[in-house]
This record gives structure tokens, C-alpha cells and sequence, in this order.
């Protein structure tokens, strides 16, 4: 994370930033995924959970995808000094576990989560949805068009809906259907000028847009390649903590990178709609001189958005 900051400039006294500094203080992110863990870094940010697969009643994580994600949105980075802390360390959060143990989930489980955040987001005062869920050409049209409108209806509602281009790439047209609206922001995958021998690095899976097609996706891309974020699955002996942090790939490590960057630009402009922050956070963005259908507008830029 420490290495994401500075990538993609987000102000902090490390990179020698003076002024007021932002840390998405007083803003509400909902994450749907597979649940949140109780790791040291995300104590005391959680006001609301909720649990559509087992249908309990307290925080858990049985897969650590959401913990991981979570982590990268807000942790604190207290068991690491502060290198691994989060985009936005002072958000809180509303978890909906809508995923299993294997990171798998079906429409109606998600369709549920997406009713139930706009049903607590006066409550909580949630501003950003991130969904770090990707899927490909549903076989079920009607549940596809409902998970759309749906997310299309949170957005109207007021809420920041940033979805994941998904691990489908490279081939053309290989966005994640949930990442296909005109409305929501589409985050896909690239780490810049770092990992450019590393076979694996998440540009060349990230789901790019029909270069075709009249509507540009993905919108924005962030780093997603080796993210260090935090561990459900950490084990305390005496007074030392183990495997506090993991590190995870895919674009569902780049799309946590900009709801946190909401985070801090609300905290900033308090009044600011989604599409005024699709327009600073798109106008804003670092070109990388790529085609559109994968890069969109380029690399999120967190000092030219606030500024």
C-alpha cells in the first residue's frame, strides 16, 4: 500500500505533503463481498454488517477477500506502522456478506445485499458502494438486467457505485457484466511502470471494453498487482502478530484503491454528486498512453482529483 500511495499520489506527510490531509473522515463506504474479519486494522470502523449466505448475526470472513478489501479502502496500518494502512484510514464501513468460503455467490444473494444498503443508507450515512465482484455473460439475462438496474438504482439514490472490470481479459469485450452500466464507475487494473516483467501482473487479465462499442469502459484504471492488505486468517502468539497481512491480485484490488479515493474527496466536497466525481476523478486521471478499451481515462491521480 505504501507503494500504492505513492503511485497514485494520494497526499500524506510520508510523501512530503503539508496542509490539511485527508482521510475520509465522516464518510460511509458499503462493501458487499465475503464479510469482514476482526483484524486490529479495522477495529472500531465497522457500524453495520449483514450476512446473506449463513445468515449470521455477527462480523466474520471466511474467505478473506473482503478483509483484504476492506484493508485497502480504510485500515489503519497499525500493525505495520502505518505502511500498509488504507486509501482512506478514517471511513467507516457497512459489510454484506453476499459471498461464500470460495468467493462464489448468486444473483438473488447480491440483489438482496444491493436492496439492503439502500435500505440503511440514511442510517449509516453511506456515500460509496464498492463491488469487487466480477462475473462474466450471465446465462440468465433477466438476472443480469436486475442486478443492473439495480446497482443503477443505488447510484440514483446518491451513493458512488465503483464495480470491478473483472479478471476476464485481455480479449475485447471482456468487462464484467456488473461493470457494463453507462451509470457506475468501472475500475479496471494496471500498476504503471511496476511488475512490466512480471507475466502475472493484472494488466494482462484485467476485463477491457469493446474498443467498438459507443460506451467507453473501463473509466478508470488503478495498481492491482501485489497488493499488501489485511489478513483474516492472522494468528497472535504472546505479543507478536503473524500473517497480518496478505498480498492479493486482480481488480478487485484496484477497485477498493478508488472507492477509497471517493472517500477522500468527499470528505473534501461534502456536496459533490457521483457523476461530479466521475468527471474530477476521469479529468483527473494520469494517461498511460494505453488503448481506452483497457486503461479508460488512465491511472487515478488522488492529488489532481483533491485538488
Amino acid at each position: 500500500m505504501q507503494r500504492v500511495r505513492r503511485q497514485i499520489e494520494v497526499p500524506c506527510p510520508e510523501n512530503g505533503d503539508k496542509g490539511n490531509i485527508y482521510t475520509g473522515r465522516g464518510i460511509t463506504v458499503a462493501v458487499l463481498d465475503t464479510g469482514i474479519g476482526r483484524h486490529p486494522d479495522l477495529s472500531g470502523k465497522l457500524v453495520g454488517f449483514c450476512d446473506f449466505v449463513n445468515r449470521k448475526h455477527l462480523m466474520y470472513d471466511d474467505s478473506g477477500h473482503g478483509t483484504h478489501v476492506c484493508g485497502i479502502i480504510c485500515g489503519s496500518g497499525s500493525l505495520s506502522g502505518g505502511r500498509f494502512r488504507g486509501i482512506a484510514p478514517g471511513a467507516d464501513l457497512v459489510v454484506g456478506k453476499i459471498l461464500d468460503e470460495k468467493g462464489d455467490g448468486c444473483a438473488e444473494h447480491m440483489l438482496e445485499g444491493l436492496e439492503w444498503v439502500l435500505q440503511v443508507k440514511n442510517q449509516y450515512g453511506i456515500k460509496v458502494l464498492n463491488i469487487s465482484v466480477g462475473i462474466g455473460i450471465m446465462a440468465d439475462e433477466q438476472k443480469e438486467d436486475a442486478l443492473c438496474r439495480q446497482l443503477e438504482k443505488v447510484w440514483d439514490s446518491g451513493i458512488i457505485v465503483v464495480c470491478a472490470a473483472g479478471n476476464g481479459g485481455p480479449g475485447n469485450g471482456t468487462i464484467s457484466a456488473l461493470g457494463g452500466s453507462r451509470k457506475l464507475i468501472t475500475v479496471g487494473c494496471h500498476d504503471g511502470a511496476f511488475y512490466r516483467n512480471n507475466s502475472g501482473r493484472c494488466e494482462n487479465y484485467s476485463g477491457r471494453g469493446d474498443a467498438l462499442s459507443p460506451l467507453r469502459k473501463p473509466d478508470i484504471v488503478a495498481p492491482g498487482t501485489n497488493i499488501i492488505s489485511c489478513n483474516a486468517f492472522w494468528k497472535k502468539a504472546g505479543g507478536y502478530y503473524k500473517d497480518a497481512y496478505v498480498a492479493k491480485s486482480g481488480t478487485s484490488m484496484a477497485t477498493p484503491i478508488v472507492c477509497g479515493a471517493a472517500a477522500l474527496a468527499l470528505e473534501k466536497y461534502p456536496a459533490m454528486t457521483g457523476e461530479e466525481f466521475r468527471q474530477k476523478l476521469t479529468f483527473s486521471a494520469t494517461d498511460l498512453l494505453e488503448a481506452w478499451n483497457k486503461q479508460g481515462w488512465g491511472m487515478v491521480n488522488v492529488k489532481r482529483l483533491l485538488t
